[in-house]
C-alpha cells in the first residue's frame, strides 16, 4: 500500500486538491504530520471535489511513520557529496518500488520550505520532478500529481483507457503487407510515386498508435482494394 504523506501542510485548498489528485489516480491513504490548517474545512472539501471520503479518512499524526518505508520529495538538492539529497526520478521511482512487498510513504513537504535535513534524512530514499532551473520549485498538488501518475501507468489497472487494445506485431505485418499488394494494384505516373504511397502507409501502420480496432478497419480497406473482401 501506498500513503500520501504530507508535512506540515499550511494551505486548506492544497490538501484538497491532493486529494483530488490521489482520487484521480486511485490512491485512498491520505497521513498529514502536524497539519497547520483544517484539512476539513471548506474550502479544502471545495477543492477536493469528488474525493471528500479521502479527507474525511485522513490520518491526523504527530511524526513521521516509522512502520513503511518512506520516500521523499524535494526540489532543493545536494551536491555530491550530500548524499541524503541525491535524488531519483519519478520514472527511476517506479522501478524502486517495483514488486515490494512493504508499506510505502510518499512524503511530501510543507509548502514554501519543503523537508528539512532532519526530515529527508528519515526517508530511505528521495525523489525529485526534474524542472526548469529559472523555477524549480512546484505546486504540492501539482509534483504530487506528477509522481502518482508514474506510479498509476505503470502499476494501475483500471485505466480509463484500458478498453483500447494496441495491435500485436502480428497484425501489424498483416497490414503491411497488405498494403504492400494493395499499392502494386493500383495505377501511378512513376514508381517514385509508389514507393512514396508504400512509405506513407507504412508510416500510418506503424507510427500513428492506432488501436487493434482502428487496424482492423484500416485493414478491411486494404482488403477491398486488393478484391479479397
Amino acid at each position: 500500500m501506498i500513503s500520501i504523506i504530507l508535512v506540515e501542510p499550511a494551505v486548506a485548498g492544497n490538501i484538497g486538491a491532493v486529494a483530488r489528485v490521489m482520487a484521480n489516480f486511485g490512491f485512498s491513504e491520505l497521513v498529514l504530520v502536524r497539519p497547520k490548517c483544517a484539512h476539513l474545512d471548506e474550502e479544502a472539501q471545495s477543492r477536493s471535489k469528488h474525493a471528500k471520503e479521502i479527507l474525511q479518512k485522513a490520518k491526523v499524526v504527530d511524526k513521521l511513520p516509522d512502520d513503511c518505508t518512506l520516500i521523499g520529495t524535494t526540489s532543493v538538492l545536494g551536491r555530491d557529496f550530500n548524499i541524503p539529497r541525491t535524488p531519483v526520478t519519478p520514472k527511476q521511482l517506479v522501478a524502486l518500488v517495483k514488486g515490494k512487498k512493504t508499506n510505502i510513504g510518499l512524503v511530501f513537504g510543507p509548502e514554501g520550505p519543503g523537508l528539512s535535513n532532519k526530515e529527508i534524512e528519515a526517508c530511505d530514499f528521495i525523489v525529485t520532478v526534474p524542472t526548469h532551473k529559472a523555477y524549480d520549485s512546484m505546486n504540492l498538488s501539482h509534483s504530487v500529481a506528477i509522481i502518482l501518475y508514474e506510479l498509476y501507468d505503470a502499476f494501475g489497472t483500471e485505466k480509463i483507457n484500458s478498453h483500447q487494445h494496441t495491435p500485436e506485431q502480428a497484425q501489424i505485418k498483416q497490414a503491411l503487407k497488405m498494403a504492400k499488394e494493395a499499392i502494386a494494384k493500383l495505377d501511378f505516373k512513376s514508381d517514385e510515386k509508389r514507393e512514396v504511397q508504400r512509405l506513407i502507409w507504412k508510416k500510418v501502420v506503424t507510427r500513428l498508435f492506432l488501436t487493434k480496432r482502428e487496424l482492423s478497419s484500416v485493414m478491411g480497406f486494404f482488403r477491398k482494394v486488393i478484391g479479397k473482401d
